[in-house]
């Protein structure tokens, strides 16, 4: 490694993420590509963007985007060059589809999803959700990824972020080893352990990216505001299992931030 080299998880950038649980990307794709992906998205939420008695629902939940402007999205050198730095080189796998997109209406119904939670990553060919799995080297989960394809304020239902709460999650996990810990397991008390973490609104102008630690406990909220919001949560997926045993010099602030947490 050349001398001016520094671990990645020195970067000022991963001390953050290894700190927080998420990094704040501004700008990592462009205000066009958003415009362009909310036209196929309206279009398949069956709703006129110009009528909103015809928002009927407080979410449409829309399924996988295989279309150029989500994949453009997905892969911005922006974005590519913070996978590096988070994953590591040839740790990830490139996005060729965006989704899903829970789009959130303005609404007073409860959406009936806005509880706390973590994106569990394996065992999802069970047709029970609650019975996904998450272990504690996220297995089948690099990132966990919040695009914003509209400007979201803080009455739009912005994703509520328990800050530091990866950590809590990977001492909880840690102990259950490779089989894991199912969603109906980790959910058991509420996600107590991180209930006294600082809470976090993903608030941000379309084409913001919020890349989080896989552990990061989050919720969705109901939507007081005027505007739909849409945003995508796609994984960014590894490309080899992640390594705790690793030397810290060979670490990705992924590993990192679980090593300190489960060794603190």
């Amino acid at each position: 490694m050349p001398e001016h080299s520094i671990f990645p998880a020195d970067d000022p950038r991963s001390q953050v993420f290894i700190r927080d649980g998420f990094l704040r990307i501004d700008n990592a794709f462009s205000r066009e590509l958003a415009e362009e992906a909310r036209t196929i998205l309206w279009r398949d939420t069956g709703c006129d963007p110009d009528d909103p008695s015809t928002w009927t629902k407080p979410v449409v939940r829309l399924g996988m985007y295989p279309q150029q402007p989500f994949v453009e999205a997905a892969n911005t050198p922006l974005l590519h060059d913070a996978f590096n730095l988070l994953v590591g080189p040839g740790g990830w796998q490139p996005c060729r589809s965006m989704g899903t997109f829970p789009v959130r209406f303005p609404s007073a119904e409860d959406p009936g999803d806005a509880g706390w939670h973590i994106d569990v990553s394996f065992g999802l060919e069970n047709p029970d959700f609650m019975s996904w799995r998450a272990n504690v080297r996220s297995k089948g989960r690099a990132l966990l990824m919040l695009f914003l394809f509209s400007d979201v304020g803080e009455d739009d239902a912005p994703t509520r972020i328990r800050a530091g709460s990866h950590t809590d999650i990977a001492r909880l996990l840690m102990p259950a080893g490779e089989e894991g810990l199912s969603l109906g397991e980790l959910a058991r008390n509420g996600f107590a352990e991180s209930a006294g973490r600082p809470e976090v609104l993903a608030t941000g102008a379309a084409g913001t990216v919020y890349l989080c630690h896989p552990f990061l406990v989050h919720s969705a909220q109901p939507h007081r505001g005027t505007r739909p919001r849409f945003m995508a949560q796609p994984p960014l997926l590894p490309a080899q299992p992640f390594n705790l045993d690793a030397p810290r010099q060979a670490r990705c602030p992924v590993e990192e931030a679980i090593v300190q947490a489960v060794s603190g």
